[in-house]
């Protein structure tokens, strides 16, 4: 008879003790101890956990549906029109790198975008395309 269970009756004042008895297939006998309060004035609190939130896992459902959105659609749509951004530059465009330099457009490849910053000492600088931050006005 295996998963026999024994309960025992105490007084009203007393605590609750019940006795688990387990005779597995080998023969060994183990017993249980468990007991249970049942005075409300006794010195002995029984903890109750937090209840777990049932919409817990329909919340992380939803953020990994969003995570997933801004890694497969948001991400690339972002990067096409950085694309299309760097298509329609053209001479003598004002734009800003993403290192925060301002210079002009003088030249545009599909490799590389020649710009040039200062007017006075005639400096040019050269940045691949995808430097290229923000275009702040077209001529």
């Amino acid at each position: 008879m295996e998963g026999l269970w024994i309960l025992a009756q105490a007084e009203s004042n007393a605590p609750e003790v019940v006795k688990a008895e387990d005779i597995s297939s080998q023969g060994q006998q183990t017993t249980q101890t468990l007991t249970k309060q049942t005075d409300p004035n006794s010195k002995v609190a029984v903890q109750n956990g937090p209840k777990p939130n049932p919409y817990a896992s329909y919340m992380l459902l939803a953020l990994i549906f969003i995570m997933l959105y801004f890694v497969m659609f948001r991400g690339p749509k972002k990067k096409q029109q950085q694309d299309q951004m760097v298509k329609a530059l053209k001479k003598n465009d004002r734009v800003q790198t993403i290192g925060g330099i301002l210079g002009t457009v003088l030249e545009v490849t599909d490799s590389e975008i020649t710009l040039k910053v200062d007017e006075s000492n005639n400096t040019k600088i050269k940045v691949v395309p995808s430097a290229i931050n923000r275009v702040i006005e077209q001529k």
